[in-house]
């Protein structure tokens, strides 16, 4: 089967961003996805367990005694790194998510004010036919033309902090 050709636009639109990823991205990505995995939770898992048991065994020499603060160097610069890893993979993540909505959002316009002229078409038809539509107000509300400025707004009336900070009982 064929994708439709505007599925096929959505994809390219992921494609060539990731064609234009950095190579910190790129790295960032592939150490995202490989940090991920259930492999790697058994890894270190067992790597744990490996030096918690290496050091506590009776009869052996340890390396890191109790409270293993070698380790616990160790997993704190893990723990490091893979968070710059996921907030690197995150952040380019949200900047394709931006896109698309900004796209979705001028299709949604573009296609809204077709509807619009669709309707008045269909209603000068009906009007045409004789058929009073004048006494139908939720079709004469569909009818005019979205005002598509004041829905932004009225939303950045919603989300700004002071309109916030309004809103939140005392």
């Amino acid at each position: 089967m064929v994708a439709p050709r505007h599925t096929q636009r959505l994809h390219t639109l992921r494609n060539r961003t990731n064609l234009r990823r950095s190579f910190g991205q790129r790295i960032a990505d592939q150490m995202t996805e490989m940090f991920g995995s259930t492999p790697f939770l058994v890894v270190n898992a067992v790597w744990f367990v490996v030096w918690i048991v290496w050091n506590s065994w009776p009869g052996t020499q340890p390396f890191d005694k109790f409270p293993y603060g070698m380790l616990t160097m160790a997993v704190s610069l893990e723990a490091i790194f893979l968070s710059i890893f996921v907030l690197i993979a995150q952040n380019r993540s949200a900047r394709i998510d931006e896109l698309r909505s900004e796209v979705d959002l001028q299709v949604n316009t573009i296609a809204e004010a077709e509807l619009t002229k669709l309707l008045q078409i269909v209603a000068a038809l009906a009007k045409r036919q004789g058929i009073d539509l004048d006494a139908d107000a939720e079709l004469q509300a569909m009818i005019a033309p979205t005002n598509v400025a004041e829905i932004e707004k009225v939303l950045q009336a919603e989300i700004s902090p002071a309109a916030h900070h309004l809103k939140q009982p005392r």
